[in-house]
C-alpha cells in the first residue's frame, strides 16, 4: 500500500511537471499544486519558452507523447470526441501513434505460460520470438498449433495493466480538483470525461471482450463470402492474450503493392463501404476504428478486418434518430433538425435555444445546394458534433465512434478510389433502415410497446392518486418555489395591493364625509351621540386614527 502511494505521488510530479513544461502550468495553478508537488518555478519559464509558436493541440499532443504509453491512448480515445474536445486538438490527436518498443521474448514466455497453466512447447509447435507488431497495450507474435493452423497471438504488455491504472487514477483525481476549482472544467464536464474515457481504456485491457468483439461482427457476415474475421480460439484466449485465425494479406494502405498483387481497387473499396454500412445501418454493431491498417487484402478481392478493441453500438432508436436527422438536413427544415440534434443528445437546461436555432439554420444553409450523391457522411456527423460542442449537448460515445468511423472509411476509400460515390453505396441501406421504420409490422409492435406504457401509467394512477390524496390529507405537502423573478412579482404585487388599499381608504374617508355632510345639510341639524361630539366629528376622528396605522405599516414594510 506504501509502495502504491509513493509510485502515485512520484507519477503525478512526473505529470505535473509535463502540464509545466509544455505551457499548461496556469492549470497547476488554478488547482492549487504548486506547493503540494514543490513545482520549480524555472519549469514555468522553460515551459514559455517551449510552448512559444506552438498551437494549443501540438501542445497537448507533445504532453501526451512524452508520458508514454496510457496517454497515449486516452488520446487516441479522446479523438474520438470531437462534441465535447475542440476541433483543433481534435485534428493533433488523431496524429498520436504508438510508438513503442517490443518488450522481451522471455517476458512473452512467462505471460504466456502462466495464462495457459502450461509450457509453451506443450501448447505451441512453433512460436515466433520476434513480434509481428508492437503497440501501448500488446503485441503480437505468430506462432503455430499442433494441429498445423497457424495462429497470431496478442499477449498483453507486462505490469501495463497496473501502470495504466495508477495513470487513470491520478488522472480522475486531477480531474476532481479541476472541477472543484475551474469553473469552465465543471461547465465541459471534465471529470465525467475524463471516467468515460477511463471506462473505455479499461475495457481495451480485456482481451476476452475484444475477442468477443470479433466474434459478433463474424456472425454478422456469415452469409458474405466477401468479408473475413478472424476465427477466436478461445482454449488459448484469457484476458491478457488472444489467439486468432492468422491472416495474411495486403494492408488497404499499401497501395503500391495492391496494383502489383493485381487486385481490383474499386472492388475492394465497394465491398469494404458496403461491409461498414451492413455494421452501421442493418446490425448497429460496427468496428470503431477500421483505418487502413485494420483492413487486409485477401486474393479473390476477398476484405479481413482486424483488431476489435475499439466497437460502436446504435441502437434502433439511435439509427432512426441519425436517419431524421440527415433526412431533415436535405429537406432543409430547421425545426426537424433540431429535433434530432435534442433526439439524440443530453440538452443542457440552460442552453441557448435561439442561438442554437440559428446555428442549425447556418448549418442548414451549408447543405442547401449540395446534391445528395455529393455529400460527405462523415462532414455531416462532425458538423452535427461541432453544433454539439458549440452548446454543451452530450452526445452518445457511441454516436461520437460513429463520426470517426466515417470520417476514416471516407479516407481511406479517397485514397483507394477517389471516384468512388460512398453515399451512392449507402443509399440502399438507408431505404432498407425507412422500410424498417414505417414497416406496418415495426409500427405496430412500437404502438403495442406504447400502449403497454400508458397501460402501466394509468394501472398505476389509482394507487399514486390514493397515496397523494393520503399525503394531501395530512398537510404533509409543501410548495417551496424560489426564483429571483417570482421574489420581484411578489415584491411588485404587494406594493401594488398596498396602494390599492391606499386609495380605497382615501375614497372611503371622502365617500363618508361626503354623506354626513349632505345628510346634515338637508335635515338642517347636527347629529349628537350620546354625547356633545357630532357624529361627523367622531367618525374623522377614527378614519384618520385608521388611516394613520395603516400608513406607517405599509412604509415600515417597505412594500409602497
Amino acid at each position: 500500500m506504501i509502495r502504491k502511494k509513493v509510485r502515485q505521488i512520484s507519477r503525478s510530479r512526473d505529470i505535473v511537471y509535463a502540464f509545466t513544461r509544455h505551457g499548461f502550468g496556469f492549470l497547476v495553478k488554478e488547482m492549487g499544486l504548486l506547493d503540494l508537488l514543490a513545482v520549480p518555478k524555472k519549469l514555468f519559464a522553460e515551459g514559455t519558452r517551449s510552448s512559444a509558436g506552438k498551437s494549443t493541440g501540438e501542445r497537448v499532443r507533445l504532453f501526451l507523447e512524452e508520458l508514454g504509453p496510457t496517454f497515449v491512448k486516452i488520446g487516441q480515445i479522446a479523438s474520438t470526441r470531437p462534441d465535447i474536445i475542440p476541433p483543433d486538438i481534435i485534428k493533433e490527436l488523431v496524429k498520436l501513434q504508438d510508438q513503442v518498443p517490443p518488450f522481451s521474448f522471455e517476458e512473452v514466455k512467462a505471460i504466456v505460460e502462466q495464462e495457459l497453466a502450461d509450457s509453451l512447447k506443450n501448447t505451441f509447435a512453433q512460436f515466433s520470438e520476434e513480434p509481428i507488431a508492437a503497440a501501448s497495450i500488446g503485441q503480437v507474435h505468430a506462432a503455430t498449433l499442433h494441429t498445423g493452423e497457424k495462429v497470431a497471438i496478442k499477449v498483453q504488455r507486462p505490469q501495463v495493466k497496473q501502470v495504466m491504472e495508477t495513470d487513470l487514477e491520478i488522472l480522475q483525481e486531477l480531474a476532481r480538483v479541476a472541477d472543484a476549482r475551474i469553473e469552465w472544467a465543471r461547465r465541459y464536464q471534465v471529470r465525467e470525461i475524463m471516467e468515460e474515457i477511463g471506462n473505455s481504456l479499461r475495457l481495451e485491457l480485456d482481451y476476452k471482450i475484444e475477442a468477443r468483439n470479433s466474434e459478433k461482427i463474424a456472425n454478422q457476415f456469415t452469409a458474405n463470402p466477401k468479408v473475413l474475421i478472424p476465427k477466436i480460439h478461445w482454449e488459448y484466449t484469457t484476458e491478457k492474450m488472444i489467439t486468432m485465425e492468422y491472416i495474411e494479406g495486403i494492408k488497404l494502405n499499401e497501395e503500391e503493392r495492391l496494383h502489383q498483387a493485381g487486385y481490383n481497387i474499386k472492388n475492394l473499396g465497394e465491398t469494404v463501404v458496403n461491409a461498414i454500412f451492413q455494421q452501421i445501418l442493418i446490425d448497429g454493431f460496427f468496428h470503431g476504428d477500421p483505418h487502413p491498417g485494420n483492413i487486409l487484402a485477401l486474393p479473390g478481392e476477398v476484405i479481413a478486418f482486424m483488431d476489435f478493441g475499439i466497437i460502436g453500438r446504435l441502437s434502433s432508436d439511435m439509427r432512426n434518430h441519425l436517419a431524421s436527422f440527415v433526412i431533415a438536413l436535405m429537406n432543409r427544415n430547421t425545426d426537424e433538425v433540431v429535433r434530432g440534434i435534442t433526439n439524440m443528445g443530453l440538452v443542457p437546461d440552460d442552453v441557448d435555444r435561439k442561438q442554437m436555432r440559428s446555428d442549425v439554420d447556418h448549418l442548414r444553409e451549408k447543405y442547401s445546394d449540395v446534391p445528395f450523391s455529393e455529400m460527405s457522411m462523415g462532414k455531416t456527423v462532425n458538423d452535427l458534433f461541432t453544433v454539439a460542442f458549440r452548446h454543451r449537448i452530450q452526445l452518445p460515445t457511441d454516436l461520437t465512434i460513429l463520426g470517426k468511423t466515417l470520417l476514416t472509411i471516407e479516407g481511406v476509400i479517397e485514397k483507394l478510389d477517389p471516384d468512388l460515390n460512398i453515399v451512392k453505396i449507402a443509399e440502399p441501406f438507408g431505404r432498407q433502415l425507412l422500410k424498417e421504420r414505417y414497416h406496418p409490422k415495426n409500427m405496430a409492435e412500437k404502438m403495442w410497446s406504447q400502449v403497454n406504457e400508458y397501460g402501466d401509467i394509468l394501472n398505476d394512477l389509482p394507487k399514486q392518486v390514493k397515496e397523494m390524496a393520503a399525503i394531501m390529507s395530512k398537510g404533509r405537502i409543501k410548495i417551496d418555489l424560489t426564483s429571483p423573478e417570482i421574489d420581484s412579482f411578489v415584491k411588485k404585487l404587494n406594493r401594488i395591493s398596498n396602494r390599492i388599499s391606499f386609495s380605497m381608504i382615501l375614497l372611503s374617508i371622502s365617500t363618508l364625509l361626503t354623506g354626513v355632510i349632505i345628510g346634515t345639510s338637508i335635515s338642517g341639524q347636527t347629529s349628537k351621540l350620546l354625547t356633545d361630539y357630532s357624529i361627523v366629528e367622531l367618525g374623522f376622528g377614527i378614519i384618520i386614527t385608521l388611516f394613520l396605522w395603516l400608513l406607517f405599516s405599509i412604509f415600515k414594510s417597505g412594500r409602497f
